[in-house]
């Protein structure tokens, strides 16, 4: 009989045990973060003319910025490109709008990182625009997007052909030719050729560094300078 007890008091104790241990597999957690979506932008438009300003001076403009909010963002950087300079400025953001002065007459490239209180983010994507100056009936071409080869690429001593390839956009619309500069010298300031299309095939020897770049011209004669890339052939 007293064996009996003893059993039954040993199960009793065994199941409290279990019951314990189980109860505990979701005390303390937290509940999973989700990481950020893209924002997808509205305006200044992509490739556009943006005349939606506030004057600020002769040569300045307020632009308000705006994209819809970002699934599972909690906050934003806005990161604002001088096309002309290649210079970039970033401002955070706590809501899907934002504004920055910029200057008049000028090409710029625009995109949002969506944020959340963790360290992951996710990027929308790149837009252009042409912030509007005064009386302005035509727009230079927004300066070239160099693609490839990318900047500071390495090819193999046997390559002795490379193409160049960029990208170009305009808001009216009227790109009339590229002229592609190439050389072992920097800035490079021969003109190798002048086309409609938007890749060249450049002639290369091993042991040199090449630098090149591409003016952008339209039916008005205006035009814009990209940046100078370089690569190299071991």
């Amino acid at each position: 009989m007293q064996k009996t007890i003893l059993y039954i008091m040993g199960c009793l104790v065994l199941s409290l045990s279990c019951f314990n241990c189980g109860g505990g597999n979701n005390s303390g957690g937290t509940d999973p973060v989700n990481p950020p979506e893209a924002a997808s932008l509205i305006f200044p438009s992509n490739n556009s003319q943006c005349t939606e300003g506030t004057n600020i001076s002769s040569i300045e403009t307020t632009v308000t910025f705006d994209w819809y909010n970002a699934s599972f963002a909690t906050s934003y950087e806005i990161v604002v490109k001088n096309l002309l300079t290649q210079t970039t400025q970033s401002y955070n953001a706590s809501s899907s709008q934002m504004s920055v002065t910029l200057l008049k007459s000028t090409p710029y490239s625009w995109y949002v990182i969506s944020k959340n209180e963790t360290s992951e983010t996710a990027q929308s994507d790149i837009w252009k625009f042409y912030n509007a100056g005064d009386a302005v009936s035509s727009y230079a071409p927004f300066p070239a997007d160099l693609v490839a080869p990318s900047l500071y690429a390495t090819f193999n001593a046997s390559t002795t052909n490379v193409t160049l390839e960029w990208t170009g956009d305009d808001v009216d619309n009227d790109i009339k030719e590229y002229q592609v500069y190439f050389g072992t010298v920097k800035p490079p300031s021969n003109l190798v050729t002048t086309t409609n299309s938007t890749s060249f095939s450049a002639d290369v020897s091993s042991g040199n560094t090449y630098y090149w770049k591409i003016i952008t011209k339209d039916n008005q004669n205006n035009s814009s300078e990209s940046q100078i890339f370089q690569f190299s052939v071991d």
